[in-house]
């Protein structure tokens, strides 16, 4: 986040503090695990899509080394060219200690990104077992800020747990929890969703059409590295992934970042075939999980991401 944009924050996050708001996030719908008294909108600032354009990479709680030297790790990803860096701040399991994990590190990423003119998306699994520890976690990831004021520029829900067991529940229960982060943010604020390949199987009927109304970005998991193999397996894989998110959100000109597959189980070969494909279909950006992963030789490929 720039300077500017942290001042301007700062100023609107004392305007709040002034200025008490109140009102009640996604009235009706009543799920019995989704009471949760909040205030809202947040004062947030407004946010474009650029902030999932073109070349991204992910961290997630179980990358070690990232954490360790979040500095270090930062500096490596803008040598790499890196736009946007994908941060995962909690999951319904983890942190057991509050709603942030290592916040001390989370800070420390913010600054390195702040420095280095790289974006940072935070990103939470929701279990939707627990609607109101779901919305708890998102939220403190939305408000997060540093001392200095740095924010995440944007957040993404993770929507692919299935403790849940049922399919209509768990739809209902996703579709709930995004309208009321939506509710929670205002309509300037830019929000991701991260969601299953298309047609993936532990989750028949995904909602994505349901969804779309609360969110301004896909990005489909689109992990080639578990379903095909080859340049011409994944062109076709990643090329399909795309249209198809579109589609079933009847959204033609959605804008779509493309996650592609695991990095230690893709040649550079597939690489350059998901990037050629992400370009050939207006894909917004792309990129590999997850960031330790990615060689040398992949980054080469993924250099080409539009």
């Amino acid at each position: 986040m720039s300077r500017d944009r942290r001042a301007w924050s700062l100023f609107l996050l004392a305007l709040a503090l002034t200025v008490p708001t109140v009102h009640p996030i996604a009235a009706g719908l009543a799920d019995p695990s989704a009471t949760e008294a909040t205030t809202g909108p947040l004062p947030l600032l407004p946010a474009t899509v650029d902030v999932y354009r073109g070349l991204g990479t992910w961290v997630d709680m179980y990358d070690a080394p990232p954490w360790r030297y979040p500095a270090r790790a930062v500096r490596k990803m803008n040598a790499k060219g890196v736009k946007t860096l994908y941060l995962q701040t909690a999951n319904y399991r983890k942190p057991k200690t509050g709603p942030i994990f290592r916040a001390a590190k989370v800070t420390r990423f913010l600054i390195a990104a702040d420095q280095a003119g790289i974006e940072v998306v935070a990103w939470y699994v929701p279990g939707f077992d627990n609607l109101r520890r779901d919305l708890r976690r998102a939220r403190a990831a939305i408000e997060f800020r540093t001392e200095d004021g740095l924010t995440f520029d944007s957040f993404a829900l993770d929507i692919e747990a299935t403790l849940v067991r049922d399919i209509e529940t768990r739809n209902r229960r996703a579709r709930t929890l995004s309208r009321r982060i939506r509710d929670l943010v205002g309509e300037n604020y830019v929000l991701g969703a991260i969601v299953p390949e298309a047609g993936a199987l532990y989750w028949p009927s995904f909602p994505y059409r349901g969804l779309a109304y609360s969110y301004d970005v896909f990005l489909p998991m689109a992990y080639f590295s578990y379903r095909t193999s080859g340049a011409r397996g994944v062109y076709a894989f990643v090329a399909d992934n795309i249209t198809e998110v579109r589609q079933t959100t009847g959204e033609p000109n959605l804008p779509v970042h493309l996650i592609g597959g695991i990095a230690e189980d893709s040649t550079p070969r597939e690489v350059g075939a998901m990037v050629q494909a992400s370009r050939d279909h207006a894909a917004f950006g792309a990129s590999l999980y997850d960031f330790p992963t990615t060689t040398r030789r992949q980054w080469r490929k993924l250099a080409e991401v539009p």
